[in-house]
């Protein structure tokens, strides 16, 4: 974490520019029946885009028909070996998850995990950012980019590669975090804002 400070510390003066990349191009967005038609004299990409869409092929895959959204983010977790995993529900009221404080003990290595349904289309390049802030200053962020995921009946996840909580007296302290999932056509998919501490230990 503290080497992500020190390359992102100044990046928070430009936020749409963290969460995009102002020269990146994204491809055109494509329907599934689109994209199982292009290339069919590609035996290989054929057969790749038959294992990647899997049901989404024949049937239109719809888990939750009253929401219009491709991409319904259900819940994120911080992951660490050997604890049970500390849980937001992101389906209810978002502006009261800032009142449920995760504690994490200084130093530790931990995980993020964002649960979420792909439903109605496949959603490309999906994006997870995360900028977490002290006492009203940025003090770090991290980008990841989850990928592409075509519609499942199953929930899926993505787990974002090791963070080490900051450690050391001074670092200990509220955090403030806010977190976009969005995609390279710019849908901001959940925007969602959250708390942790640091503590010498877990209680």
């Amino acid at each position: 974490m503290a080497e992500t400070l020190n390359q992102q510390h100044h990046a928070d003066d430009h936020h749409d520019e963290d969460v995009h990349d102002a020269n990146y191009q994204a491809p055109p967005e494509k329907t599934i029946e689109e994209i199982m038609a292009a290339d069919q004299e590609d035996e290989s990409l054929r057969r790749y885009k038959e294992a990647l869409l899997g049901a989404a092929q024949t049937e239109k895959i719809v888990v939750e028909p009253n929401d219009p959204r491709k991409v319904i983010v259900k819940k994120l977790a911080l992951v660490v070996e050997g604890r049970d995993d500390m849980e937001l529900d992101l389906t209810g009221d978002i502006s009261q998850l800032k009142q449920q404080v995760f504690v994490i003990k200084e130093g530790v290595q931990y995980k993020v995990r964002i649960d979420f349904i792909v439903q109605r289309e496949i959603v490309h390049g999906l994006k997870y950012v995360q900028k977490t802030y002290r006492m009203s200053l940025p003090v770090d962020k991290m980008a990841h980019m989850v990928g592409s995921y075509p519609p499942k009946k199953e929930i899926q996840n993505y787990l974002t590669p090791p963070e080490e909580a900051p450690s050391g007296m001074i670092s200990r302290g509220t955090y403030s975090v806010s977190s976009v999932f969005t995609d390279d056509d710019k849908h901001i998919h959940l925007k969602w804002d959250w708390t942790f501490e640091i503590k010498k230990d877990w209680e």
